[in-house]
């Protein structure tokens, strides 16, 4: 499962079975309550057979880590505390301009762009590691 962590939306995506694709599934409105957050990623992983998560860590273009990126690796441990499965780190950046630019692609209107592109973020931060791991 990856996971595309934002401060007012989680984007949620899932690999098939064999591990080589990639498909967005899920955008999670933040609320403040990590408590429904974890109820409902617990929903998909029971769902999808998830084995591992995979979440975004957002780096400023020269690899540092800043104020989102700590704030990812808070919930990553969070995660894999809260959740029993193993949260990986998985370098996101540019991951929101590519999923944008294949919606522009793809010819969505911009309300539409809005309510999707966190999770097809999260498939592009998935599809990376998949790739990245196949090789």
């Amino acid at each position: 499962m990856g996971l595309d962590l934002g401060d007012k939306t989680i984007g949620v995506a899932v690999s098939d079975p064999m591990g080589w694709t990639a498909q967005s599934i899920e955008v999670i409105r933040r609320q403040g309550s990590i408590d429904v957050e974890i109820r409902r990623l617990g929903e998909l992983i029971t769902e999808y057979g998830v084995e591992l998560i995979l979440l975004g860590l957002p780096k400023n273009m020269n690899g540092t880590v800043g104020d989102q990126g700590q704030k990812a690796i808070q919930y990553a441990g969070q995660l894999e505390e809260r959740l029993g499965l193993p949260v990986q780190l998985w370098d996101e950046r540019l991951s929101t301009a590519a999923a944008g630019r294949a919606l522009l692609e793809a010819d969505m209107s911009r309300a539409k762009r809005k309510k999707v592109i966190d999770k097809v973020a999260a498939a592009v931060i998935l599809q990376g590691y998949l790739d990245y791991r196949g090789k």
